[in-house]
């Protein structure tokens, strides 16, 4: 079931707010259409993130793809966790394999994102 309490992006990257933070993570439609995961490449703590700009690489047994910020603003924190079990993301894509966390977001860059019941719609739409 798809969360309620995040927002989500046409290319299946998933936004948690808190305060000015963002936790993004990939949905599990996502992980369910990429296949295992067998390894990921993170951002860099302190790189700075322009919304929609490709910012960690996803591979597969199926292909590599890039994952783009649903924000902008600067990494503050990274889940190192998935560099040795990024099959995480195949498991638990909404709490344990969140990517990274991007400081200095603002309420514009989510205004176009979808909420879950939008998401799920938008999902059915492309099956």
């Amino acid at each position: 079931m798809t969360p309620n309490d995040r927002m989500f992006t046409k290319t299946h990257e998933w936004v948690k707010i808190d305060e000015n933070t963002a936790t993004v993570g990939i949905s599990d439609y996502a992980q369910e259409s990429l296949g295992d995961i067998t390894f990921i490449e993170l951002p860099v703590v302190g790189k700075k993130v322009t919304k929609g700009s490709s910012c960690c690489v996803i591979e597969s047994v199926k292909a590599a793809s890039d994952i783009y910020t649903p924000v902008s603003g600067e990494i503050t924190e990274v889940n190192s966790a998935l560099e040795n079990s990024p099959e995480t993301i195949n498991t638990d894509p909404y709490n344990g394999a969140w990517l990274f966390k991007v400081s200095g977001v603002t309420s514009g860059d989510t205004a176009d994102m979808l909420d879950a019941g939008a998401y799920d719609t938008f999902v059915e739409s492309e099956q």
